[in-house]
């Protein structure tokens, strides 16, 4: 596999640079766009001037904004140029014109739902109707900035332009190229070759895609690389010259899609013994200006929330409401991670509430057979056997990070700060008295800095339950592989990514056909063109499950050839989507290959609170997984710890708010990630489940780890906190209730840590 440039370092001769002229409302009509006067090799690109369809690929979103204004920052024109410093002179001076109209930031009653999906499972008695305690929740998750080390961008030009990709080119003048060139760091290159194909009204075999170094991406660079890509080709399109468009750091942190937020309350009917007796659901989630991907947010989202527990009695409905925002994005997870976050924290409050550990409560209550809500037309996987149980993945986390030792001591410490302590306060909705359901004073002596230790299990699919809208595809993605004359094997295929996928599929040649790893050649660098099979969309854990396993099937074709027919040999397997539908529902998914073997996790997270400064300190992150087979050990742990650390920061330190549908710049200056020498310890065990194919894992820590990390500080600080980011003044109130005096002591309650039989 070659290897492939930064966008940065590509510099065509003659290159033109261009600057996006943006929208400065949130909603209204476009009237004009006033510039100043422009020199010669200046021009500004509007909507008019496009050629073909003024549309991205499999979106609603326009290449450039020709009467409405959606959102702020929205792409209005292109201004091109020479020279880079006068061009953002003159950028500064344009000025969009536009009649402005009264936007809509937030769901709600006040806009219409773009999307619903609802799911039905058992009774259809109201929660309220079923005998319990009622315990109610309402969490929240908020956006998330990807923070790429290299801005979007693209750079294009005509073939015949540069001297760069056709070595010893003999070309007059009187022979032109018609092939566009295109470099962008993209997760999908056919994608961008579509949307580009179809913004220029040109044939695809004039559109030449050439990916370039995606880094660490977040699953941020799906589709919001081919506008930037329709932009600057474009420009070389009307112009005949190369054209440069890269989003300085500043614009791509204010303008491109972040992780959608959510808000989902919860309510439910609890037993005597703490087990669910029914759940009401309700999901909202705020994308934005045009709704990218909602069915597949909203179904993800929904599976989030079933989680990995017996129900039998549940309502839910999930809504994706259009509002004045940027696009917002799925990112890692897809949504997965947002309704795990959700109910993750409501078992572990109701497991409060019944005054049960909350580990020991998804032991009790974790499925066996992992019920996930789809069936197929074809086979029933209503009930989908696992390998590894919820109480093996529990049981292997809880032995690893020492969990019941340290949260029995917690749990002691907890009680005891209480000291003389009045009633406890209901939180939110909720009823009942419970350890940390409410506002309890504590009494920190010494300004001891109390701990906490939570528990969360997650799953992942690997791949997307709608893989493509466009009828060209439809969702049907292939691999190529061939046998040469010279014995050498001859990977074709699509992805794109930072990983070492040339030792992994190596090492499957090796497995399957005996060929030495000097034997084999993977191509990636003719993305896109004609003759190249489509991957499709490079996310979800696709590469290292659907398009492996591809690779694999190929080299046992050849395998049982090689001998037998006349070298080459060429081999093209494809997948296709198997269609299902959500149990309980009407709703429908046109592909649930990548949910059948769903990757595992159970996490652990340990804190202490800094009570002079509001701030939990990690003090350990502990993993265990069920990834399948892993086919290298090294890649997968630092996928993990990689994910790990960014599900933290989400977590936690990367606060981010729209105010009047903008990201202040105050927050691009303020913004903060974790350093290197502030990323806590992470200890991870594969979970052995015997031979099989390889699972979605690079996710799973957005499913598990903000729950337990949330957990932890909810026991740290006796509050049940169900919001993330978590604010440092959320625990400065909790913090601040020590002075208070309390009237009447609390009633005592004690800890119910019954341990398993096999679990010590």
């Amino acid at each position: 596999m070659a290897e492939v440039p930064f966008l940065e370092d590509i510099y065509p001769r003659n290159l033109l640079y261009a600057v996006t002229i943006r929208s400065p409302i949130a909603k209204g009509k476009l009237i004009s766009i006033q510039t100043p006067e422009l020199p010669n090799n200046f021009l500004l690109i509007t909507a008019k001037d496009i050629p073909g369809e003024n549309k991205l690929e499999d979106t609603g979103i326009p290449i450039l904004a020709d009467q409405n204004l959606s959102y702020i920052g929205e792409p209005a024109a292109i201004l091109l140029g020479h020279d880079k410093v006068k061009l953002e002179e003159l950028a500064a001076r344009c000025k969009v014109i536009a009649e402005e109209e009264t936007p809509v930031f937030s769901c709600g009653d006040d806009n219409e739902a773009a999307a619903v999906k609802v799911i039905n499972i058992g009774s259809d008695l109201p929660v309220y109707e079923h005998k319990g305690n009622i315990v109610t929740g309402s969490f929240s998750t908020g956006i998330q900035e990807h923070f790429y080390a290299e801005p979007i961008g693209a750079v294009t030009w005509y073939d015949d332009d540069d001297g760069l990709t056709k070595k010893n080119k003999k070309q007059t003048d009187d022979v032109k190229s018609n092939k566009i060139i295109v470099r962008t760091a993209t997760q999908w290159p056919f994608h961008v070759k579509r949307s580009v194909t179809c913004v220029l009204g040109i044939d695809g075999l004039e559109i030449y895609i050439e990916p370039t170094a995606l880094n660490l991406h977040m699953d941020g660079k799906l589709w919001y690389p081919s506008l930037i890509a329709c932009h600057a080709a474009l420009g070389t399109f009307i112009t005949k010259k190369p054209v440069r468009l890269i989003l300085n750091k500043e614009d791509d942190f204010l303008y491109t899609p972040k992780r959608f937020s959510s808000n989902i309350d919860i309510v439910s009917s609890v037993d005597k013994s703490g087990n669910i007796i029914a759940s009401n659901i309700n999901i909202s989630v705020n994308l934005g200006s045009y709704q990218v991907n909602k069915n597949e947010i909203l179904d993800q989202i929904c599976l989030g929330c079933l989680g990995m527990y017996k129900f039998d009695n549940i309502s839910l409905t999930a809504k994706a409401y259009k509002t004045n925002l940027p696009p917002q994005d799925a990112f890692s997870g897809f949504g997965l991670a947002q309704g795990s976050f959700a109910i993750e924290q409501h078992v572990s409050h109701i497991a409060d509430m019944s005054n049960i550990d909350p580990a020991i409560w998804r032991i009790n209550n974790a499925d066996p057979k992992i019920i996930l809500p789809l069936t197929s037309n074809t086979a029933k996987l209503t009930h989908i056997k696992m390998p590894v149980t919820g109480e093996e993945l529990i049981g292997a986390v809880i032995k690893l990070s020492d969990y019941y030792r340290k949260w029995t001591s917690n749990e002691l410490l907890r009680q005891s700060r209480k000291g003389k302590s009045g009633t406890i306060h209901e939180s939110g909705r909720t009823y009942g008295t419970a350890p940390n359901s409410g506002n309890c004073s504590l009494n920190f002596e010494n300004n001891e800095n109390p701990r906490g230790i939570g528990i969360a299990i997650g799953y992942q699919g690997s791949g997307l339950l709608y893989p493509s809208n466009n009828e060209e595809d439809k969702g049907i993605y292939s691999v190529e592989v061939t046998l040469t004359k010279e014995s050498i094997i001859e990977i074709k295929a699509s992805i794109t990514t930072s990983e070492d996928y040339n030792k992994i599929w190596e090492k499957v040649v090796l497995e399957t056909m005996s060929i030495k790893s000097d034997m084999v050649r993977i191509d990636t660098t003719d993305s896109a063109n004609s003759a190249s099979p489509d991957c499709g969309p490079s996310c979800s854990s696709r590469n290292i499950t659907a398009v492996t396993r591809l690779v694999e099937k190929c080299c046992i074709a050849i395998s049982k050839q090689r001998f037998h027919d006349p070298l080459p040999i060429t081999v093209r397997r494809s997948f296709k989507p198997q269609p299902g539908s959500f149990r309980g529902g009407a709703l429908e998914v046109s592909d649930i290959n990548g949910f059948v073997k769903p990757g595992l996790a159970a996490a652990v997270v340990e804190v202490a609170i800094n009570l002079s400064e509001c701030v939990p300190v990690v003090r350990g992150i502990w993993l265990a997984i069920d990834g399948g087979k892993i086919i290298s050990k090294n890649r997968a742990l630092r996928s993990i710890k990689r994910s790990a650390t960014q599900a933290l920061g989400w977590a936690f330190t990367e606060h981010l708010e729209y105010i009047n549908g903008a990201l202040p710049k105050s927050q691009y200056n303020n913004f903060s990630i974790f350093s290197p020498i502030e990323i806590p310890p992470v200890y991870i065990e594969f979970l052995e489940s015997g031979a099989g194919d390889p699972k979605g894992i690079g996710d799973l820590p957005f499913t598990c780890i903000p729950a337990a990390f949330t957990q932890a500080v909810s026991q740290a600080m006796d509050h049940c906190f169900k919001s993330i980011p978590l604010e440092r003044n959320d625990i400065w109130e909790m913090y601040r209730l020590r002075d208070e005096k309390i009237q009447e002591p609390a009633p005592a309650v004690s800890v119910k840590n019954d341990v398993p039989k096999g679990h010590k």
